[in-house]
């Protein structure tokens, strides 16, 4: 994809000084939508009755809420990036992203959202079985379903058209975007969880919190984009590509049709990570509020700040993974980016295996639940392959979609987490009830673990083999693959 967009002058560290300008839009973006994901599944199941009351939702119907709504979120960018591409540009989709986005937290902050007032209709109308709660609420989680559609693929989108095509520092500036957006995601648990776990304070503190991240986000592109990023994302992506064409239309050249191939084959085996990396918000934050020893000393660590560790992880290791492709690159040995993926699904099995680990400390402990090592140690594992496999493929959409299709294209790689998040809440949902089948519960008290473990054991050890299978499959294609793209990441 090539731009042919002025870019004003000036860099900062060796970057155009608008990748910063997007660097902070995103990151008080992934702010506000990690803190509330940080929020939802806990405020679900909280007791209705307890010190910070909450819906009073069984663990289940919890995890489905999170699948259809983290589903939904990356499932509306597909529309959010054609409405860009072909009519109001990428700018202005970012603003009315944003701003719906911010009116959806609000409306999850308001009274109404948050005590539990039962309006006259619920999803049950719709054949999908939530209980009963307040309007506002799922008012709340629409809006951030559509807010989002228009907000990612379009800010993604203009970090790549902030460099020309071939330009080597674009996957360096895809790593430095995505520390923005895990600078966001680290901080936010600490301010959302703490004050919405607080009874003190409660849910609709948190929630309000992560709107006046939201809104800081819409203020910081209002007032400084036109300085830093001049005319990028004003003028729809198919308009360009007509007037670069000279104004004829033209189909899509057999090597187009071939990159776009490899997006869609690569989709697969990232579903299969983002499936199961998303158990992080549902499924593992339950794991760290049940299963996970939180003491020390007199302290107890808030389940939420556990939400902290993957973007921390990233902020720590991205720079380090940077240098890394870079070094690498210089000497001709930077691998393509099908051999990171594949490697990368190698890590999260690796994160995997220590939960399985984690499984069985509980069996030896009184109180039945594990040291918090083995979590850090799978969020780590879980990172590092994050780091092989996200950002290069965001870099990846943007060297391989044609100009007219650019925000389509996001929006359909971020389809991805539109199929894994809604796969991944089902995953976690069905550790409820993997632990009732007798062939689960058999292999389980073979290798020394309770039959109340058995869904635990089941879904993490189950997980771990399945990214190993698609790993090794991914391998075996990755020449075809990088066939495929015609030499987009250089020879």
């Amino acid at each position: 994809m090539t731009t042919n967009v002025h870019v004003p002058p000036g860099t900062w560290l060796g970057h155009p000084k608008g990748l910063f300008l997007l660097f902070m839009t995103e990151m008080w973006e992934r702010f506000s939508y990690y803190g509330m994901r940080a929020l939802l599944v806990l405020y679900a199941v909280a007791a209705t009755n307890a010190a910070n009351p909450g819906l009073g939702w069984d663990s289940a119907q919890a995890l489905t809420l999170y699948a259809w709504y983290t589903g939904f979120v990356y499932f509306t960018p597909l529309f959010g990036g054609w409405l860009a591409d072909n009519f109001i540009g990428q700018r202005k989709a970012v603003i009315i992203g944003g701003v719906v986005m911010a009116l959806g937290q609000f409306a999850l902050a308001s009274p109404l959202g948050i005590m539990g007032v039962s309006p006259a209709w619920s999803l049950q109308s719709l054949g999908i079985a939530f209980p009963e709660t307040a309007t506002s609420f799922y008012v709340g989680l629409l809006l951030l379903v559509i807010g989002n559609g228009f907000f990612k693929p379009n800010i993604s989108t203009m970090v790549g058209d902030l460099y020309p095509q071939g330009d080597a520092r674009r996957d360096g500036a895809f790593t430095i975007f995505y520390m923005g957006i895990n600078l966001g995601a680290f901080l936010a648990p600490l301010f959302c969880s703490t004050f919405g776990e607080d009874p003190a304070y409660g849910w609709r503190v948190g929630f309000l919190i992560a709107g006046i991240g939201m809104m800081l986000s819409v203020v910081i592109q209002l007032a400084f984009a036109q300085r830093y990023i001049g005319d990028i994302g004003r003028e729809p992506a198919a308009s360009r590509s007509l007037k670069l064409a000279g104004g004829e239309k033209k189909p899509l050249t057999p090597e187009e049709r071939d990159r776009l191939r490899v997006i869609f084959v690569v989709f697969i085996f990232v579903v299969m990570f983002w499936a199961a990396f998303e158990q992080a918000g549902g499924l593992l934050n339950l794991f760290a509020e049940k299963y996970t020893d939180r003491e020390v000393g007199s302290f107890t660590v808030p389940t939420g700040w556990f939400q902290s560790l993957n973007p921390l992880f990233i902020v720590l290791l991205a720079p380090f993974f940077s240098m890394l492709w870079s070094k690498l690159g210089q000497s001709g040995r930077n691998p393509k980016t099908p051999v990171k993926m594949y490697l990368g699904l190698l890590q999260v099995a690796l994160g995997f295996i220590f939960l399985v680990i984690a499984v069985f400390e509980m069996q030896r402990t009184a109180d039945v639940k594990s040291g918090m090592l083995w979590l850090v140690l799978g969020y780590l594992f879980h990172t590092t392959g994050e780091l092989c496999i996200s950002p290069v493929g965001l870099s990846m959409v943007t060297k391989l979609a044609p100009l007219r299709l650019g925000s389509l294209m996001m929006g359909v790689w971020f389809m991805i987490n539109f199929v894994a998040n809604t796969l991944a809440g089902y995953i976690g949902a069905f550790s409820e009830h993997m632990g009732e089948y007798p062939w689960m519960i058999s292999i389980a008290t073979d290798v020394g673990v309770r039959a109340e473990h058995a869904g635990l054991l089941g879904v993490f050890g189950g997980l771990a083999l399945a990214l190993i299978g698609f790993s090794i499959v991914l391998w075996a294609i990755s020449g075809r693959i990088i066939h495929w793209m015609h030499g987009a990441e250089g020879k």
